[in-house]
């Protein structure tokens, strides 16, 4: 591993988060955890009530990274091959395939719950395997390729909770809050007053792609790699390393692929940073986003109102 390439992806971070910040106020955490997904090859859950600029947010990131970027509104009628694309009779009498939108590099999946969980389950093989297959044909998705999907907390009605095997599929799990004061009076000026902002793109895909690799093969050092891997034991109950709050609140903890996301994570966090090894802080500070969709909680958490990041910061003080 170049050190000087590790550099260059401080370097690139700092110049697109300078020209989303031109559209995006107030959000830099959530800016952050989707970029960190985005150079770690994952897929992103945005969970906010609505007006946060999540779609805005999705848009701008694309933009910023020179990416073919989709938008996919979940409804109820919404089909898989809505989705993924059919074939159709051409002029010539011939079938011939006509791609979806999930054929870009960049899929905003609005409001994913509140398709049924047929068409919810058109995505898992694109987010797994980066294709698709359509009537026994088998189609490869343009690299890079992320989903990122959003969800309204709020409205329960008409939704389709996502299943344990795609939220699984999904390395972060983003929540939005409400901006502070001082940035929703930046926002509100800003986008009453007429002002147009245009924005660059600051890397191309062959760049996110080579910055994908490089990351890959940044080094750990084994106490880092153990402590990733303890954590996600500690959130199994019944599992020796287990504490008791785990036994106490938690019916079903994270799996594997939590320990393999978190080292991910944690090396693009320390290449952001411009350190050349991740270290525990690096775990620490991706372990939320990662673990929160990961933990199912028992009834005992629910009646107590114990939530799901309160037993995570317990973990993380383990």
């Amino acid at each position: 591993m170049n050190p000087a390439t590790v550099d260059q992806i401080s370097v690139a971070y700092q110049k697109l988060l300078r020209e989303i910040q031109k559209v995006i106020i107030g959000q830099d955490e959530i800016v952050k955890n989707v970029l960190l997904s985005v150079f770690s090859q994952g897929h992103c859950l945005l969970i906010g009530v609505p007006g946060l600029a999540k779609t805005l947010l999705v848009k701008t990131i694309a933009s910023c990274l020179d990416l073919q970027f989709s938008r996919i509104q979940f409804t109820p009628d919404l089909m898989p091959s809505d989705i993924l694309g059919s074939e159709i009779l051409d002029e010539n009498r011939k079938f011939r395939f006509m791609k979806g939108p999930v054929f870009a590099n960049m899929i905003l999946a609005d409001e994913i719950n509140r398709t049924p969980p047929k068409t919810q389950s058109a995505l898992l093989e694109a987010m797994q395997e980066h294709a698709v297959t359509v009537n026994g044909q088998r189609y490869i998705l343009s690299e890079p390729f992320f989903v990122l999907a959003t969800q309204n907390p709020i409205e329960q009605e008409g939704t389709y909770p996502l299943p344990e095997a795609q939220l699984d599929r999904f390395m972060f799990d983003i929540l939005l809050n409400y901006p502070d004061y001082k940035s929703e009076m930046k926002v509100v000026s800003e986008t009453t007053s007429g002002k147009q902002v245009s924005l660059s793109p600051q890397i191309k895909a062959d760049e996110i792609m080579y910055f994908q690799q490089v990351i890959r093969n940044i080094p750990v050092v084994e106490n880092v790699l153990e402590y990733a891997v303890n954590l996600v034991h500690k959130t199994r109950p019944g599992n020796s390393l287990a504490p008791d709050f785990t036994n106490q609140y938690i019916t079903w903890g994270a799996g594997p692929r939590a320990s393999q996301y978190l080292i991910i994570g944690a090396k693009s966090h320390a290449a952001f940073s411009g350190k050349y090894s991740p270290d525990i802080e690096d775990v620490k500070a991706v372990a939320r986003p990662i673990l929160r969709h990961r933990l199912i909680r028992n009834f005992k958490a629910e009646a107590e109102g114990v939530t799901v990041d309160e037993i995570i910061n317990r973990l993380l003080g383990t």
